[in-house]
């Protein structure tokens, strides 16, 4: 199956929690992280069980330091 990550297409297996996906594309940390799928925000607590589905539209947006 497809999924569309930050406008990137990746081919996952049929079942990909949103852990494994970022595992996949090599995201090793997740503090200061946060994932939506179709514009709906997923709490971290989440991540390990929730699968994605063909067609997901998966949006990581990493938290920055600045000032």
């Amino acid at each position: 199956m497809e999924v569309l990550v930050n406008n990137e297409l990746y081919a996952v297996q049929q079942g990909t929690t949103i852990a494994a996906l970022l595992q996949f594309i090599q995201i090793t940390t997740h503090k200061g992280i946060a994932v939506a799928i179709n514009n709906q925000v997923i709490p971290k607590a989440s991540w390990a069980d929730k699968p994605l589905n063909n067609a997901d539209n998966v949006t990581i947006i990493r938290a920055t330091q600045g000032g």
